[in-house]
Parts: structure tokens; sequence; C-alpha cells
């Protein structure tokens, strides 16, 4: 539901309420490397989501199938926003570098809790 924006003439939509408690947002979980470090939140309904704040392992889709842990070692590029690669945070799209080559980050950590990516250039020998 939007609370404000503009018809299709563009016309300015007056608010007609303000937001409540369960349309306001929450503090971005800013995932960066380190050691493992996870926050629990309490979500509508009473369900739980994780979020990740740290780690230094992921979740890495090598060949067709194949899954192996890898070592995270550093954030190479966050195509979402250039303040974001500055500071080394980790979001979905980011491209890592870990032991095994550069991947980029498939799972959502600030919602699900993990770090899952996908190898996209296997580290030369």
């Amino acid at each position: 539901m939007a609370l404000k924006g503009r018809s299709e003439t563009g016309k300015a939509i007056k608010l007609n309420r303000k937001k409540r408690k369960m349309e306001l947002g929450r503090e971005p979980a800013m995932t960066s490397i380190g050691e493992r470090k996870l926050k629990k939140i309490r979500a509508k309904g009473g369900n739980e989501k994780f979020r990740l704040l740290q780690d230094n392992e992921v979740n890495l889709v090598v060949g067709k199938g194949i899954v192996k842990k890898a070592k995270l070692i550093d954030v190479v590029e966050n195509p979402s926003d250039i303040k974001l690669s500055r500071k080394k945070v980790i979001t979905k799209g980011t491209i890592i570098k870990t032991d095994l080559g550069k991947a980029v980050i498939t799972s959502r950590p600030g919602q699900d809790g993990v770090l899952n990516a996908i190898l996209i250039e296997e580290k030369a020998s």
C-alpha cells in the first residue's frame, strides 16, 4: 500500500494517515567480514528472522549441485551502492573474493542469516 506518491496524471496524492508501527522499517544489518555473529529478530506473526552481522565463511556453489564451504577473504564490489563497497558491507549481489575464487552473493544475509554464493571466476592455480 502506497502512503504517498503521485497519480497517473502527476497530481500529488494526499496523505490520509501516518505510518503504522508495522510499516516502519528497521535498521540495516550491515553484514561484514569477521567471526560469525547472528542477531535474532521477531517478525510479524511471531516469526523469527536472523540478521547476519558478521561471518567469515560462505556456502559456495562450485559446479552443478556441488556446494563447498569457502573462506571469505574480501569484498570486491557492491553494485547496489558505492558507499557499501567502501565499507565492505555484504548484501545480495555483492561480489566477494574467496579462497576458491570470485563469487556473487545470492542470499539476503540481513533477512536469512546465511551467506550463499555462486562461483563466477575460479582462482588461477
